[in-house]
């Protein structure tokens, strides 16, 4: 449990910038194949976490698939933080649904007034319910869309009721909804292409004055390179340059092409290598660059396959810039 003064929720909650997105729990890497390779899986798509990086990947699966994934959130800032995910696609003749679902929570949250008094607890989370689609237009080419339900709950209404002293009677809560689309083009075997645009939605609301941050509209840009394609061993090249689309160029004293490049200089960059032995044994490795965020570092994992069944972990501890743990753990069984 973490003790934190009121005050400070006030300011992490609903005292944000006009300028800065909200709902950024929408862009947590989800699924330990995924983060093993830096997140650079836009390109990739074959599994239940197509629902969060691309739904134009659902048009390739085929069966059902269920994936389940459990990390420990950041534990050095503290250790109640969990982030999971559950997946679920099913093919039909039309195409293919996916329900995706992501859930965060920062853990208890303990309120004391200005007096020192204590005067309850709650944990905060967010949550976002995704509904998906994804058909083939050509043997190589897949299109997907998808609808989410947003929720964030950081500050409960009871606690504006224990603390008139405040005068705030509402807020803390926000709900809105969002729409992805994207795109798979595989010009050769060896190579797939892909595009998506993410979270593009109304505006998420915590204060009773209305006040609004934007969602953080994303475009991901993907590509998966695989030169050795054999019974024996399987060799992947990914890279996914990210985009978080608020706030560009916004400097108004640069030329058109200096703030792109600039944007291009800021945005996410990830690349990964997947070596895959008898569809058996996977080992992962990636490198990931967030220069303005301070995320800059290597990224690992790997898996194994039996049957229907996929066991993998990933790790990106190494991205952060302070010392501490971030695993996942994913279970997948496809029938």
């Amino acid at each position: 449990m973490r003790k934190v003064f009121f005050t400070l929720i006030l300011l992490s909650a609903l005292l944000v910038g006009a300028t800065r997105p909200g709902a950024v729990f929408l862009l947590i890497w989800p699924g330990a194949r995924a983060t093993a390779l830096s997140g650079a899986f836009s390109a990739v798509a074959d599994d239940a976490t197509a629902c969060y990086y691309n739904q134009a990947g659902l048009a390739f699966i085929d069966g059902t698939i269920v994936s389940l994934q459990h990390a420990v959130w950041l534990p050095s800032l503290n250790d109640d933080m969990y982030y999971e995910y559950l997946g679920v696609t099913k093919s039909f003749k039309v195409g293919t649904f996916g329900l995706g679902i992501t859930y965060l929570t920062t853990g208890p949250t303990t309120v004391t007034n200005f007096q020192g008094v204590y005067l309850g607890t709650y944990v905060t989370f967010d949550i976002a319910v995704g509904l998906n689609y994804g058909a083939l237009i050509q043997p190589n080419l897949g299109v997907g869309v998808g609808w989410k339900l947003i929720y964030s709950y950081l500050v409960p209404p009871w606690v504006w009721l224990r603390m008139p002293e405040l005068e705030v009677t509402s807020g803390g809560i926000g709900i809105t909804y969002a729409f992805d689309a994207g795109t798979i083009y595989k010009p050769f075997q060896f190579l797939t292409l892909a595009g998506a645009l993410q979270n593009i939605g109304p505006d998420i609301s915590y204060t009773e004055s209305g006040a609004s941050d934007p969602l953080p509209y994303t475009l991901r840009l993907g590509m998966r390179f695989q030169p050795i394609d054999n019974k024996v061993i399987r060799i992947a090249l990914t890279a996914d340059v990210t985009k978080i689309l608020v706030g560009m160029f916004a400097d108004e004293t640069k030329t058109f092409f200096e703030n792109l490049g600039y944007e291009f200089r800021e945005a996410w960059k990830g690349v990964g290598l997947e070596i895959d032995y008898y569809d058996f044994i996977k080992l992962r490795g990636g490198y990931f660059h967030d220069s303005e965020g301070q995320r800059i570092g290597f990224t690992y994992g790997g898996g194994i396959k039996a049957g229907g069944f996929s066991l993998d972990v990933g790790v990106d501890q190494d991205i952060y810039e302070f010392k501490t743990t971030n695993r996942k753990f994913s279970i997948s069984y496809k029938f």
